[in-house]
């Protein structure tokens, strides 16, 4: 296995029960991945989860104790310029659109309850064949192409589907930069990652996604999974479309199989080879804070004067002089986030980017409730950080910009047979619950057990609420 991120922990979990000897390595000294970079107490990348059912599924397999999940309501608070304020309430969380349609005009509710509509039917869709399956095929693609996949507006763009007003566009826009895509060049088919949290909701983890991922380590130890962190991949020799062992900073490596969570532009340079050249997906600059004081739990989108000039900024390869900032608050630490281009170089002084972000957070917190935050020391992680899990640091790997860019690659590699590539840069998508996905179902690809979806279709229907 090389990469001890969610998508490697659940590939070696199960190819562990399985049966299987498994050998773990990994760069960072500990298990996480991006979640692993910086400070040690908290996490450095995912905050919360969606999918809840994935974590509890996986939970269960494992025979661990089931997580501890608590729904974070308003799923977020968006703060405008000029101190307008909107926070929606995910529908299976409240059971009713009422507390969200309540924050908005008559003509902005019709289209909110018209565009979550949208978001729901393309999600459904889509789910068979792009979430809680194997990698499509080209008979599957063409099926759904065909039926379901017209009533995606496959030759909208996003920005196009999702307008509605100065307040409202950049709310809906946001959402694809979770896979990693300038919401301008995305398409319309993107819009379905909306009902993902609008629908389902945002979470939070008790003990946060770091805590999961040394209770998932500390499971597979318990199997016998052999880890060496430390050790960094340079090279992977292979022969007859075989991969037979792997150089690294700590020496040599053999195995019958691999599986890698790695980028997989990463891995495909390992092999000798090149990923087809297409723009990689946005990395992330951010700020890990030390609190003096507890601030509770809460999300908190901040939005620029103008939506649009950020990613201009972005395009151009420049870090955001008026970025979008996400804060998410969780006792005594906090983390802010903004996009940044995909480019490990962008600055050779990430302190002073970042005490210039911190200045700007507290000066949009003024007018707030608590006002600004008591910080007591942060750190700075910049793409340069973020590459070191990733090629250029994006966050996702390639864009996926158009309709053959949204299509995530497989779990096969040309001419490495007896390995799988798994994680959020391949099926079925970035984020913590999908890597899971991947990962597990990968993983046990190699070994031809079953697809198992995590009991991921297992969903409130209706105006149903759920019940954990």
């Amino acid at each position: 296995m090389i990469g001890a991120g969610f998508a490697g922990l659940a590939a070696a979990l199960r190819l562990a029960r399985a049966g299987a000897r498994v050998t773990v390595l990994d760069a960072l000294d500990g298990p996480g991945g991006k979640a692993a970079l910086g400070m040690t107490a908290f996490s450095s990348g995912p905050t919360v989860v969606t999918m809840p059912q994935v974590f509890r599924a996986l939970h269960a397999r494992l025979e661990l104790p089931l997580p501890e999940l608590s729904a974070a309501r308003p799923t977020t608070t968006y703060h405008a310029p000029g101190g307008r304020l909107f926070a929606p309430e995910a529908l299976h969380v409240a059971g009713s659109l009422e507390p969200t349609l309540a924050q908005l005009s008559r003509t902005e509710g019709r289209r909110y309850a018209a565009l979550l509509a949208s978001s729901r039917r393309m999600y459904l869709d889509a789910q068979d064949t792009f979430l809680f399956a194997p990698p499509p095929g080209p008979a599957r693609l063409a099926r759904y192409a065909l039926t379901r996949g017209r009533r995606a507006a496959p030759l909208s763009p996003l920005h196009r589907h999702v307008r509605s007003g100065p307040f409202m566009t950049p709310f809906w826009l946001r959402f694809a930069t979770y896979l990693g895509a300038d919401p301008y060049r995305a398409p319309a088919v993107l819009h379905n990652i909306a009902w993902v949290e609008l629908g389902y909701g945002v979470w939070h983890l008790r003990g946060g996604l770091l805590d999961l991922a040394r209770t998932l380590h500390a499971q597979a130890e318990a199997l016998g999974v052999r880890f060496e962190f430390g050790t960094r991949v340079t090279s992977l020799s292979a022969h007859g479309g075989l991969v037979l062992g792997a150089h690294t900073s700590q020496g040599a490596f053999a195995a019958d199989a691999w599986v890698s969570a790695a980028d997989r532009a990463l891995t495909l340079s390992w092999l000798g080879s090149a990923e087809k050249p297409t723009p990689r997906g946005v990395s992330g600059f951010a700020l890990q804070l030390q609190l003096s004081e507890d601030r509770g739990q809460a999300h908190h989108i901040f939005w620029p004067a103008e939506y649009a000039r950020e990613w201009r900024d972005i395009r151009a390869g420049r870090l955001p002089r008026d970025p979008t900032l996400y804060l998410h608050l969780d006792g005594t630490r906090a983390f802010l986030l903004v996009n940044a281009p995909p480019d490990p170089g962008v600055t050779d002084r990430p302190e002073e980017y970042g005490a210039w972000l911190l200045a700007r957070l507290q000066e949009r917190l003024r007018d707030t409730p608590g006002g600004p935050l008591p910080v007591a020391d942060w750190r700075a992680l910049s793409p340069a950080e973020y590459a070191r899990t990733a090629k250029g640091g994006a966050l996702y790997g390639r864009a996926p910009h158009g309709l053959s860019g949204s299509l995530r690659p497989g779990w096969q590699l040309p001419h490495a047979r007896n390995l799988a590539q798994v994680g959020g840069t391949v099926h079925p998508g970035g984020g913590v619950p999908l890597s899971v996905l991947s990962g597990w179902n990968g993983a046990g690809q190699l070994l031809g057990l079953k697809f198992d979806d995590l009991d991921g279709r297992q969903v409130p229907q209706g105006t149903e609420v759920w019940e954990f």
